[in-house]
């Protein structure tokens, strides 16, 4: 059994509590790649039609997350709030899986955020974007941070 095996799920409130402070990560990411372009036009808008601005952005999002997921299983607000992301074998998932995840928690938002309340339900606590993507948070325990020194498996 992995050191990752034996810390518990995490909860609803610690997920949402991560991703609110991943969130203003995020929208400061977004305002200074909205910067970059603009000063890349020479100051010209870009109109809210514009496809290409629209998937720089979504981007941005996905390098973000999955990024910090693959490389090290955790995002920022992952990481004030002691949760890691790992596959079913324990380790850290690889691009396709982080992908398939990024994807799926946005499918569990848009549904009004049934995905991420469906964890209150799930018989392992899971949201649909964990069973999805057969991937799981866990809490980690200050005990658990220094003894983990493992790198996982690309899955």
């Amino acid at each position: 059994m992995t050191v990752t095996a034996s810390l518990p799920r995490a909860g609803l409130l610690r997920r949402l509590a991560a991703i609110a402070y991943d969130l203003l990560l995020v929208t400061a990411l977004m305002m200074v790649l909205t910067a970059l372009v603009l000063l890349a036009r020479g100051g010209s808008t870009v109109g809210p039609e514009s496809v290409w601005f629209q998937c720089l952005l979504l981007a941005a999002w996905w390098l973000y997350f999955a990024g910090s997921w693959v490389l090290g299983g955790q995002t920022v607000g992952m990481r004030a709030w002691r949760l890691v992301l790992r596959n079913s074998s324990g380790g850290t998932p690889g691009w396709g899986k982080a992908s398939l995840r990024f994807a799926a928690a946005w499918l569990s938002a848009l549904a009004l955020g049934l995905g991420f309340l469906s964890s209150l339900v799930d018989r392992d606590g899971l949201g649909w974007h964990d069973r999805l993507s057969g991937t799981e948070l866990r809490v980690r325990t200050k005990l658990s941070q220094a003894d983990d020194g493992e790198r996982g498996d690309d899955e």
